[in-house]
């Protein structure tokens, strides 16, 4: 992607070095299994987190970053503001106003409205704060856990949680939150499903933006594609356990997940991303 010499975004909260609080609960190591499953590339996290985290004390001690993690604040930080860029025309033609996220930077754990986390959730937005939450080591274990190495399989992940900041102010998050009050857990699992390749259709509208606008490079389209494979709940569940429980799916299997994104980048429109009534996914 290209990104060196372009605008970052204001947007960005620097909380690394600071730490978010204490775990508290028993069990908590089992927990944390099942978070990583289920909000490993993102998604609406505060159920969990809020259901087993509480808040805590920060400290002030100054964090001194390597070469390494100031290329990649600096570069997830660009992307944030093509985000911010690509958005604002969206709404604007849709006669809505679009509201930049913030995208908090955080190292080991973080206090968010949504509860306190630890960066084993991988990267998550709460629209509790219309905060995107990202410990950059994040972008290591795209590369050697999961085998989704370059800087756009990273824009992808940054892309996704954006997406779910969108279908925030769209609306789509609250209408979510209402089932889960009148759904049994399987049943209401099939709408987070679909919540959460909505948010992957809207990253890959992003993407069509970012390609009109001339950023990509060769092979960028198949680093995101690879990066929205690898985080597919077929494939995590089958690395953690084994097998594969589909009742439990919560974003979508890898096929799915590589599907809704290529529809999102062809389209470049919100309108195609209704996988609510979507007879398949």
């Amino acid at each position: 992607m290209r990104w060196q010499g372009r605008r970052g975004s204001s947007n960005v909260e620097d909380r690394r070095g600071m730490g978010g609080g204490k775990l508290v609960g028993g069990g908590i190591g089992g927990i944390i299994v099942i978070v990583i499953v289920t909000l490993l590339s993102g998604g609406n996290a505060g159920d969990i987190l809020g259901a087993i985290t509480s808040g805590g004390t920060n400290s002030s001690a100054p964090y001194e970053q390597t070469a390494q993690e100031k290329e990649l604040a600096d570069f997830v930080s660009v992307v944030l503001a093509d985000t911010e860029d690509v958005w604002t025309e969206i709404f604007q033609e849709e006669g809505k106003a679009y509201q930049d996220p913030t995208l908090v930077l955080y190292t080991g754990s973080v206090n968010s409205a949504c509860g306190t986390a630890t960066s084993a959730v991988g990267p998550f937005y709460c629209p509790g704060d219309a905060k995107l939450y990202i410990d950059l080591s994040f972008y290591d274990e795209l590369q050697q856990r999961f085998q989704a190495p370059g800087d756009f399989a990273m824009a992808y992940v940054i892309a996704h949680e954006v997406g779910h900041h969108v279908q925030t102010l769209l609306g789509t998050t609250a209408k979510l939150d209402s089932l889960r009050q009148s759904l049994a857990e399987t049943e209401y699992n099939k709408y987070q499903v679909r919540f959460e390749l909505q948010a992957d259709y809207l990253a890959g509208v992003w993407a069509n933006h970012a390609q009109g606008m001339n950023l990509l490079e060769e092979g960028d389209l198949e680093e995101a594609l690879t990066a929205a494979s690898a985080v597919g709940d077929d494939t995590i569940q089958k690395q953690a356990q084994g097998y594969a429980v589909p009742d439990s799916f919560t974003h979508g299997t890898s096929e799915q997940r590589k599907r809704w994104f290529y529809k999102g980048f062809n389209s470049g429109t919100i309108e195609g991303g209704d996988t609510f009534n979507a007879a398949e996914l």
